[in-house]
């Protein structure tokens, strides 16, 4: 893999200038801090856009000489601007099937603390229109580590709810859901049921009855079942929605981290009719499908069309730390109740299974993400790798990416910079679940090291650093401000040792997840010749105390010159 020093150093810009020559640009943004990510020119006093693409970045006295008649001038007033955020990783989609449900999520994104907190919201949603209309009761973001009860609500606490109208709830984690009695009968899981592989049923006392709670294929499977049917408006709707949360937060290119067909179908209608809000580039699921829809349309290519491509394919390998169902090479510090103490999780495959899709990949030459939260986990898809690089060879470019990465160990990372592995690590979570990892999950040792980020950059490898979104909401400033500080909920400092500085987090927001999407010659950074992306930011990161980072707040957010978003 290119050392970041050395990728960065390297980039050739599509213009060889700060400035294309005689051009007359739309719009000059001045008057405010500009953090180009570019480390050749870091800073500017401002940039020119014509037809959405940058045509100047410097000195104001410079880039004014691109003032037309028409040119609209932007005084920042003092704000900063910045190249608009890049998703590591994230469920653009999912993210929009999130705001239509009643949100179950704990301080600070919202009010949920314990199980009567969560009745209390789905039965503000059951008297919805929403609820009315589809006939489910659906709520997204309850975490059994911010309930008091410290525990899943089960069947029966959703019975109160409705027993009539199947209740569904996803756990943050979205690897985990809660139904209630009639949800189960939909789904068609009874006592009888056996666990799927990948998958279980937790059931009540008798070892026998679901007691409501679904873990990893199980769940996704019956909550495709009691969702409702809905047609292409609807669809529609939810990647409309998701895309107006992203930009909301920053964002100019989001990712569709798992895609199914009827999702980029969606996707696809929308870039047809040119209704894409932001850039979404798509990686169709292949763990349970090895001939996904969408590789063989044109919408795979290396190219954006309209604000959207399909760029490789998905492989989960396992499931959630926080949920406790990843897969780990030692035990978890406290097992999930009723198992035994040498309780590691468990894979989302067989080893097999792991490997013929990794050759898959190699052979056909596609690009794949791989779901790896625990350490065993990742040692499956490396050891895929290894086997697949050993009977096809490395081929040209390959930016493969291991999702996650949280309990990643050393020596992993020294195979991953080998093989050219790409990390995405998911940093938030030292804020959202550090606590719960040291004192339920891993234990402090282990807890210390969660998404190494530090270990990586002293390897010289580039990483991006990403939300999950819907797992947590799309906010890139609570990224940064997680990735540098590395604080927990209750303000401990969760391994202090992999921390990174402002200007590294900053790059694994924008050029860096560009280079892991092969759109660095294209976005990331503020350069002549890019796309006109921009977030601007009511102060500037560098400029600011690193514990007030996650005060910082997305006034506007621009696309090719356009804003999309305005706080105001």
């Amino acid at each position: 893999m290119k050392t970041a020093s050395a990728l960065l150093s390297g980039f050739l810009l599509v213009l060889t200038s700060c400035s294309a020559q005689g051009q007359e640009a739309d719009v000059i943004y001045h008057g405010g801090d500009v953090i180009t990510i570019d480390d050749k020119h870091p800073t500017a006093e401002a940039v020119a856009v014509a037809g959405g693409r940058i045509v100047a970045v410097g000195e104001k006295s410079e880039v004014l000489k691109h003032k037309g008649n028409n040119t609209k001038l932007i005084d920042l007033s003092g704000k900063t601007l910045l190249p608009g955020f890049i998703d590591g990783h994230g469920h653009c989609f999912g993210t929009g099937l999130q705001a239509a449900s009643a949100n179950l999520l704990a301080p600070p994104d919202y009010t949920v603390t314990d199980i009567p907190g969560v009745v209390a919201e789905l039965k503000k949603y059951a008297a919805s229109e929403t609820a009315k209309k589809y006939g489910i009761i659906l709520g997204f973001g309850y975490d059994d580590a911010q309930l008091k009860e410290q525990r899943h609500p089960t069947r029966h606490e959703l019975d109160t709810v409705s027993k009539d109208l199947p209740v569904y709830i996803i756990h943050q984690s979205s690897h985990l859901g809660a139904a209630n009695t009639k949800a189960l009968e939909l789904a068609g899981i009874t006592a009888a049921t056996a666990n799927p592989v990948g998958g279980v049923i937790r059931r009540e006392s008798d070892g026998k009855t679901p007691d409501g709670v679904l873990e990893e294929t199980i769940h996704y499977a019956a909550l495709m079942k009691v969702m409702p049917r809905m047609g292409e408006a609807e669809f529609d709707g939810l990647a409309q929605a998701g895309m107006k949360l992203y930009a909301a937060h920053g964002y100019t290119m989001a990712q569709e981290g798992r895609a199914i067909a009827p999702v980029d179908q969606c996707w696809m209608r929308l870039a047809e009719s040119k209704k894409m809000l932001i850039d979404v580039i798509s990686y169709p699921d292949i763990s349970s499908n090895e001939k996904p829809f969408g590789l063989d349309t044109p919408w795979y290519s290396k190219t954006m069309k309209n604000g959207y491509r399909i760029a490789g394919v998905k492989i989960s390998l396992d499931g959630s730390p926080q949920g406790k169902t990843a897969f780990l090479s030692q035990p978890y510090l406290v097992p999930p109740h009723g198992l035994p103490a040498s309780f590691v999780g468990y894979p989302a495959m067989p080893i097999a299974d792991a490997n013929r899709k990794v050759a898959l990949c190699y052979e056909k030459g596609w690009q794949f993400i791989c779901h790896c939260n625990g350490d065993a986990a990742s040692d499956m898809m490396l050891g895929g790798i290894k086997e697949a690089r050993t009977k096809f060879g490395v081929g040209p470019d390959r930016r493969d990416v291991m999702i996650h990465c949280q309990t990643v160990r050393e020596d992993q990372l020294d195979q991953m910079q080998e093989f050219g592995v790409i990390p995405s690590l998911f940093g938030m979570h030292c804020y959202y679940w550090g606590d719960w990892h040291r004192d339920s999950v891993l234990g402090s040792e282990r807890a210390e090291r969660i998404s190494p980020a530090r270990s990586a950059l002293r390897r010289g490898m580039i990483f991006s650093q990403h939300h999950d979104a819907p797992v947590a909401l799309p906010s890139a400033i609570r990224i940064l401000s997680s990735v540098v500080t590395r604080r927990t909920r209750s303000g401990d400092i969760l391994g202090a040792g992999q921390c990174i500085p402002v200007d590294v987090a900053l790059k694994s927001l924008t050029i860096w997840p560009a280079y892991q999407h092969y759109e660095e010659n294209n976005r990331g950074s503020i350069e002549v010749g890019k796309l006109a992306d921009f977030v601007v930011l009511d102060k500037n990161p560098h400029k600011v105390p690193i514990l007030s980072l996650a005060d910082l707040r997305v006034l506007e957010t621009i696309k090719e010159g356009r804003t999309i978003y305005s706080a105001e």
